[in-house]
């Protein structure tokens, strides 16, 4: 951004200033004695334009709504919208999250987030003796259609975006989704929302897998493709950085691994005769904001930057939609921390400030009384409250991108672009995502990120107020929220209760018709809807699936 001459010159003062008032200033007293590094790089004391001397503006920076989309994916950014303000919710019974969901909507939240409990993520039904105990404490649970019906009772399906935690079993709880759409009255083509269906980050940070990744795969390919022809508003996979980095991993990882599965993705559903066009518009992310205000604010220019990129050079897209990269993103659940939780609320109000700042589309805070247990209706209000006070009170959202233009910013940006691509290479010569996943690699490389970064919180190195400085003795953690145990039996009595409703020959038939598509190389989507509406629990639909494709088993990290 700047010539050579100048350059040079900025290069020579600073040489002037470190051997004169640095160099004094340093021999009265030496800088504090800490971690001067973000997640992934050291941070020099100062930055300059020679720093940034190779950036060229209309290349790397550009403007908003236009490749490579660094400054944002809307030339008016939030001047002409604001972010879609969510808060994560699902707990016990369908009943008990109508209840929540109604509540948030009332509160001002502008589109639902679903969580779903261990069960329903790992394809159980709640009476199967592996779901003893999880039934409900995590997420809603979700038996069969009948569930997924009462969750959205009285909800209007044509005014709200529903956003779905859900992984291994995507597919089945979207086609209970898009059948509950259906009794509304909201034909498939008008349907919006979100399920996250990225399969592949669960085998390296998650575990909430059921099936190998290669027919896990598939399945999230399928509901790709089959919402690209029948449910144009719907975005079918939420490719998540999320997952990664509360497992531990670095910012660069953030970015690179979910490319990597990313492309993956892309990959399988242009193999079923897709177009790059069909789909790459309603692809969406989500990612995880810690603690490092530039470092975050700089991730999310890099990933536009870097994404536009990769889609441009790597398929060639005809549409400007598809190279834009849109995403959700929440404060980081893993930098909760249990002592003096009402900490958490600056933690996540400073996190959510660099979400902004960086130019998200939707945004959901972790709670404060989080790491505790589920959040109470206080703790998700407060957090509510806090986007709306950054929307309303604060004047970021006058200008779009206000932070571009700093040396340290701009800097940050190439640098975690560098070093992301540098992982992207080393995982295309490995053979892609699934080879570095079916090795363990990706596992490992997350691994270490996490032991090193508890190593230096451990020794002090890295502060975390309430925790290893600044400490409390004997507080008394308080606002805890916890699930009804009678839940459980509820749910159980429900699904008998469901069980004995539907028809079980239609059951049967709709149950053999996926056994043989699964057996075959058909869109598995259609089957699934058949058996959804028959009223085939989720625990019979995986049941199928796992005696088809087997259960997966994590090779150990090496």
């Amino acid at each position: 951004m700047h010539d050579g001459k100048s350059d040079e010159a900025i290069r020579e003062a600073r040489a002037q200033w470190e051997a004169g008032v640095l160099a004094k200033a340093l021999s009265r007293g030496p800088e504090r004695e800490q971690a001067f590094a973000t997640s992934s790089m050291p941070v020099d004391r100062l930055y300059t334009p020679a720093e940034v001397a190779d950036n060229d503006y209309v290349r790397d920076i550009g403007f908003p709504g236009q490749y490579p989309f660094t400054r944002g994916v809307q030339p008016t950014m939030y001047r002409g919208r604001l972010w879609s303000m969510r808060q994560y919710a699902g707990f016990g019974t369908a009943e008990e999250t109508n209840q929540r969901f109604r509540y948030l909507l009332a509160e001002g939240q502008t589109g639902l987030s679903v969580a779903f409990d261990l069960p329903t993520q790992l394809g159980y039904d709640s009476d199967d003796p592996f779901a003893e105990g999880e039934v409900g404490q995590v997420g809603v649970a979700i038996d069969s259609l009948y569930d997924m019906e009462t969750t959205f009772a009285g909800i209007p399906l044509d005014q709200v975006s529903t956003s779905m935690t859900i992984n291994a079993p995507a597919a089945v709880l979207v086609a209970m989704y898009a059948a509950v759409g259906e009794q509304q009255g909201v034909p498939l083509n008008l349907l919006q929302g979100t399920a996250q269906n990225d399969v592949l980050k669960e085998y390296v940070a998650r575990g909430t897998y059921i099936f190998p990744p290669r027919p896990s795969l598939r399945l999230a390919a399928d509901l790709i493709a089959f919402t690209a022809r029948e449910m144009p508003k719907f975005n079918p996979i939420s490719v998540s950085g999320y997952h990664i980095r509360e497992a531990g991993s670095t910012a660069v990882q953030e970015i690179a691994f979910s490319f990597a599965n990313a492309i993956a993705y892309i990959d399988a559903a242009l193999e079923r005769g897709l177009k790059i066009d069909d789909f790459a518009p309603r692809i969406s992310w989500i990612f995880n904001t810690h603690n490092n205000f530039f470092e975050e604010i700089a991730k999310y220019r890099t990933l536009r930057r870097m994404w536009a990129r990769l889609l441009k050079h790597r398929y060639n897209p005809g549409r400007p939609e598809s190279m834009m990269l849109r995403t959700h993103t929440q404060t980081g659940g893993s930098t909760l921390q249990a002592q003096q939780p009402e900490n958490n609320i600056v933690r996540a109000a400073v996190q959510a400030l660099a979400a902004v700042l960086g130019g998200v589309q939707s945004l959901a805070l972790s709670c404060f009384d989080e790491a505790l247990a589920l959040p109470t209706e206080d703790a998700q209000r407060i957090a509510l409250r806090t986007q709306q006070i950054i929307a309303h009170e604060t004047g970021v959202t006058d200008t779009v991108d206000p932070m571009a233009g700093s040396y340290y910013l701009e800097h940050l940006t190439n640098e975690l672009e560098h070093k992301a691509q540098d992982y992207l290479d080393r995982i295309a010569a490995m053979g892609g995502a699934v080879a570095a996943i079916e090795s363990g690699w990706m596992q490992a490389e997350i691994q270490a990120a996490s032991w090193t970064y508890q190593q230096d919180v451990e020794s002090g190195k890295d502060v975390v107020v309430g925790v290893n400085r600044y400490t409390t003795e004997g507080e008394d953690p308080k606002l805890i929220f916890r699930v009804d145990p009678r839940l459980s039996a509820a749910q159980m009595a429900r699904l008998t209760a469901a069980r004995t409703r539907r028809d079980p020959d239609a059951v049967g038939r709709a149950l053999a018709r996926l056994r043989a598509a699964a057996e075959g190389t058909e869109n598995l989507m259609p089957p699934i809807m058949d058996a959804v509406k028959s009223y085939a629990t989720l625990g019979e639909i995986c049941g199928v699936f796992r005696e088809v494709f087997g259960d997966y088993r994590a090779p150990t990290a090496v």
